[in-house]
């Protein structure tokens, strides 16, 4: 799957290069007089309900600056059972969550064409948040009946949000299209940050009084919930329990956006 996926972007990459070499003469060099602003969106982000928007300032030859939003409405996890199956999947199947974040993002431009055109590096900034609802957790505890011990299941429902902050670095190139230069197609190629993140988890027992007992096995098993890299403080209660995350964040950037110069 990976050797597909490089295989499709060269291809992609060199298909855009061959188009932009066999331009004519006259499209060779940009002028700021051209336009210095960029709205864009990446489409290949729509197949993840990710609805995003760009808009791009040119500042000179060499150095732009951009800021994109993006928004995933609420809904099911994207292509959850793409990548688990059977008891992996589990209830996160059912799991609501919607995504907001703002990426500010200044870029450098390599070539001697430039004005928001050609091979680019950009460091970043991004702030994240998702927030996730509709998650069924049965934490296991233990009752007495007649003197013999049984363990039970009890349900709680659990909401929460995570917020993020990371840094990052993309790469990519962007070409400025069309008899008057004002469409704009964009190809990310690879980009990738890392940051901290923090969250609040609220688990409800919705109407159900916990005794001591089942507030801690309830707060034993949040604590020992297996998410990785996160670290977990939880503290339950008879309504059920609360509990912060805290831990790194990472992820990775890449996409084709098309767009226009004005």
């Amino acid at each position: 799957m990976k050797l597909k996926l490089i295989a499709i972007i060269a291809l992609l990459s060199g298909a855009l290069m061959y188009s932009q070499n066999s331009e004519v003469d006259s499209l060779d060099e940009l002028t700021p007089e051209m336009g210095k602003n960029i709205i864009k969106t990446n489409v290949t982000a729509y197949a993840f309900r990710n609805i995003n928007l760009t808009y791009e300032r040119v500042i000179n030859k060499k150095f732009s600056v951009s800021a994109t939003y993006t928004f995933i409405p609420k809904g099911k996890v994207p292509y959850v059972e793409s990548f688990l199956k059977g008891e992996d999947l589990g209830d996160i199947k059912h799991i609501d969550m919607s995504y907001n974040s703002f990426t500010l993002e200044p870029r450098i431009y390599l070539n001697k064409r430039g004005f928001g055109r050609g091979f680019y590096l950009a460091p970043y900034y991004r702030f994240s948040k998702i927030d996730l609802s509709n998650y069924r957790y049965e934490f296991t505890t233990e009752i007495v009946v007649g003197g013999v011990p049984f363990e039970q299941k009890i349900p709680v429902d659990m909401s929460g949000n995570i917020s993020a902050n990371s840094f990052g670095l993309m790469i990519g190139n962007q070409w400025i299209l069309g008899a008057k230069q004002n469409w704009v197609i964009d190809f990310s190629i690879i980009g990738g940050h890392y940051g901290f993140s923090n969250g609040d988890l609220v688990a409800s027992s919705k109407g159900l009084k916990l005794s001591p007992q089942e507030q801690a096995d309830l707060q034993e098993e949040l604590n020992k919930l297996d998410v990785p890299l996160v670290k977990i403080h939880a503290t339950a209660n008879e309504n059920g329990a609360t509990a912060k995350l805290d831990g790194p964040w990472a992820g990775l950037r890449f996409g084709l956006s098309v767009g226009y110069r004005f």
